[in-house]
């Protein structure tokens, strides 16, 4: 009976979690926003405020997911993330983004198109300035422009959701970021157990038992050995085998 009611609550916390992430990127759509877009300040500063409301308000939402029991999570050497340029995840959740965006005052991070014409995520996503994967050559000058006005930039190398139990496949496009910036590389190592919320998963096809997040973020990797007498094309097909390899070696128990 006991497990009966943990799961009944569970899912009416996941349930409301979901509705209150979509009611609060409406309001800072036509609330919160358009009184920053009136401020009388340029628009490198309001983008920043902007970034910093919404990690505020991720960090807010995170400790309420843990309060509500939906969720636990530890962070592991959250001090190894300041003044981090480029930070690499993997990707095993849909709210992965959140987490790393609660964790990172300045976090910029890249997103697909089609988040632009979601009512609940194309407020914050424009009013953030974040950068929008069309798969040209604007990703990586934005990038660039990003990480010098001291933006700390998130991309997910594998630029999907992670398949549950199989081996991290990665595109090469945070590769080309890292060293056409160039940006030394901060690689965030996440895990939930059990999995949830993956591709395969709808918002109420909750666990059996509460789902316990782990990120870790690992030491830097400098990109500099990649960029030494070597082609870019060459350069970025090593580095993405590279940390192709380190991901999955860091997954190991869950491949």
């Amino acid at each position: 009976m006991f497990k009966k009611l943990e799961f009944g609550w569970r899912w009416f916390a996941t349930a409301f979690s979901f509705f209150a992430f979509g009611i609060g990127g409406i309001a800072l759509g036509i609330v919160a926003f358009p009184i920053l877009r009136c401020l009388p300040i340029s628009t490198v500063r309001r983008t920043s405020y902007a970034k910093r409301i919404i990690h505020s308000i991720f960090n807010f939402y995170i400790k309420m997911m843990r309060y509500l029991g939906v969720l636990t999570y530890e962070v592991k050497h959250i001090e190894r993330l300041k003044n981090a340029p480029l930070v690499l995840a993997n990707h095993p959740s849909l709210i992965d983004v959140i987490f790393l965006i609660a964790l990172i005052p300045n976090a910029n991070c890249v997103v697909k198109g089609k988040l632009t014409r979601n009512i609940f995520t194309r407020g914050p996503i424009k009013m953030a300035g974040y950068i929008i994967n069309d798969e040209n050559e604007h990703v990586i000058n934005n990038a660039r422009n990003a990480i010098t006005q001291q933006d700390a930039l998130i991309v997910f190398p594998e630029g999907t959701r992670s398949i549950p139990n199989q081996p991290v496949e990665l595109k090469r496009g945070a590769s080309q970021i890292a060293l056409r910036v160039p940006a030394d590389i901060t690689p965030v190592v996440i895990q939930s157990i059990p999995s949830t919320l993956t591709k395969q998963d709808r918002w109420y096809q909750i666990p059996s038992t509460r789902v316990h997040f782990t990120l870790e973020v690992k030491p830097v990797i400098s990109i500099q050995p990649y960029l030494s007498n070597t082609r870019l094309p060459i350069a970025a097909r090593r580095l993405s085998s590279d940390l192709a390899t380190f991901f999955n070696e860091e997954l190991k128990p869950n491949v």
